[in-house]
């Protein structure tokens, strides 16, 4: 049965620490912390004084000041990990955490995992072939030298990286080595530790190599580890969960996440909020509990791909974001309703909710104050959602937990519509084709800023026919893509007619359909 020594990395929250350390040990296991020099004496005195009694604790034996990007990060975990080698022979496996991880699964379901396979999980792709950077330093994290934090010390550490590039003092890597890249949340086994803890003895040169690389923690084990261990050996894949937005940042989980995190095929998810007490208390009792049948889905996974498939992208090398690929799911239905007059659309969908129990948004691409649950910062704005539509669906139909939705688009967002039709899901669209007065027009004119209560009718008249155009461009453009599933119901057609369209569209009686195209005000403006 395996036995965890869990590498614990933290710099704060001292009671959510303790709590972290007990659970972990109450189940079995071990837990070697390195508690960051630079966190408040008394938090680390509080820790050491609730923990001195716990046999299967231990302590990293000098403790370093931490900075993002430093070898100093992976100097705290050798020195966690020695620790946890010494003072727990009987641990098979060493797994990487921080301390805003919480376990997703039981302990017991952990073990059962970690035993059905004698691997190493550490995520490493090519460092050069790869597209896990995607932009800024690259090739340069490893050729030049980086003796200062690019966050605290920036000034230096660009006059130092310019000099060396401009007098060109370029180093080589060493030449038996592959370099590797990959996230620093790993599960390692026993005897793949102590064969790196012995390389990097006998290999002094190439420590010396990574002490002045930049961002190290994402290079230095994953290059070691797949240097030592056969790539049979290997699952290029962490077992902790983890989103980011699309500023780069983690996505904090909240208590309402928890059935999304619990469907997920990890072990450990990051960031638990340590406001989210209730997540934090259900989790930390799920990892005792003797539960060990979990019903997960492949949409961790396949959400984890994806995001490195995307790779990095800025300067200070922010973790991976959302992109537009990625399906909403082949077993779903989304139904769209284009319509040129929202408030048009918008009667249509609220009599739609009236008469089915159908879950029906309106426009989320193109209204952001359109209600939205929380999607964790993906949906905040219509950049964000138009960027990743795909996604931000897909979550939305985790959240309302069924397996058909209705939504609203306007006609001008046609690039939208094309993606979201060529999805693995059952699209549907309905276009809802509508009269337009020359009132009308002129209001839509000022709505958008093309014209104002001062502009001329002159001016309007010249650019009237332009947005008649437009309207009637963008309705013909849907016709003629012929995209599956397309119908269209018309302001000029008979209510009969309008029923059948409604019912085949959404899958109902033509008499619940009728009562929705006959809304005497449907149309109206």
């Amino acid at each position: 049965m395996a036995e965890i020594a869990y590498i614990l990395l933290c710099h704060k929250d001292p009671d959510g620490i303790i709590a972290q350390a007990n659970r972990l040990t109450e189940a079995g296991d071990y837990v070697a912390i390195h508690f960051d020099a630079r966190a408040r004496p008394e938090d680390f005195s509080r820790i050491r004084d609730a923990l001195k009694g716990n046999a299967r604790v231990a302590f990293a034996g000098r403790r370093i000041r931490c900075g993002w990007g430093e070898w100093s990060l992976v100097e705290a975990s050798l020195l966690a990990i020695k620790a946890a080698v010494v003072a727990f022979p009987a641990a098979t496996h060493f797994y990487m955490l921080s301390g805003d991880c919480m376990p997703i699964k039981s302990a017991g379901y952990a073990h059962n995992f970690l035993d059905a396979e004698s691997v190493d999980y550490i995520e490493s792709f090519d460092f050069f072939e790869s597209d896990w950077i995607r932009t800024g330093l690259k090739d340069d994290r490893l050729i030049y030298r980086h003796f200062f934090n690019e966050r605290t010390h920036k000034r230096l550490f660009y006059t130092s990286y310019n000099l060396q590039k401009r007098f060109g003092m370029t180093r080589s890597i060493p030449q038996d080595l592959k370099i590797m890249i990959g996230s620093q949340w790993w599960c390692l086994r026993r005897r793949t530790i102590e064969a790196l803890l012995d390389f990097c003895k006998k290999r002094p040169d190439v420590v010396r190599f990574f002490k002045t690389t930049w961002i190290p923690d994402e290079t230095f084990f994953q290059t070691i580890v797949r240097h030592l261990i056969p790539a049979s050996e290997l699952r290029s894949r962490t077992l902790t969960f983890l989103m980011f937005s699309d500023y780069g940042m983690p996505v904090t989980f909240f208590n309402d996440h928890r059935d999304m995190l619990l469907k997920q095929d990890f072990l450990f998810a990051r960031k638990i909020s340590p406001q989210a007490k209730d997540l934090r208390q259900y989790f930390g009792a799920l990892y005792l509990e003797p539960h060990e049948d979990f019903p997960v889905t492949a949409e961790g996974h396949r959400l984890f791909q994806f995001m490195t498939a995307r790779g990095r992208i800025g300067r200070r090398y922010a973790p991976r974001f959302w992109e537009t690929s990625g399906t909403i799911g082949g077993e779903r239905t989304l139904l769209l309703v284009a319509c040129k007059k929202w408030h048009v659309a918008k009667r249509f969908v609220s009599r739609v909710r009236q008469t089915t129990n159908l879950a029906a948004i309106d426009y989320l691409f193109d209204e952001e104050a359109t209600p939205l649950p929380d999607l964790g910062g993906i949906g905040t704005s219509l950049a964000k959602r138009s960027r990743h539509a795909r996604a931000v669906l897909r979550l939305l139909f985790d959240d309302i937990g069924s397996d058909r939705m209705l939504i609203c688009v306007d006609p001008a967002n046609f690039d939208l519509i094309r993606d979201i039709a060529t999805d693995k899901a059952n699209i549907r669209l309905l276009e809802i084709d509508c009269q337009f007065s020359d009132d009308y027009l002129i209001g839509h004119a000022q709505r958008v800023g093309l014209s104002g209560p001062a502009t001329s009718p002159e001016t309007v008249s010249r650019i009237l026919p332009t947005i008649r155009a437009d309207v009637s461009f963008e309705s013909l453009r849907l016709r003629e893509a012929k995209f599956p599933g397309y119908s269209r119901m018309r302001e000029s057609s008979a209510v009969d007619e309008n029923a059948r369209t409604i019912a085949s569209f959404l899958d109902i009686s033509v008499e619940t359909a009728h009562s929705i195209a006959a809304t005497d005000y449907l149309f109206s403006d």
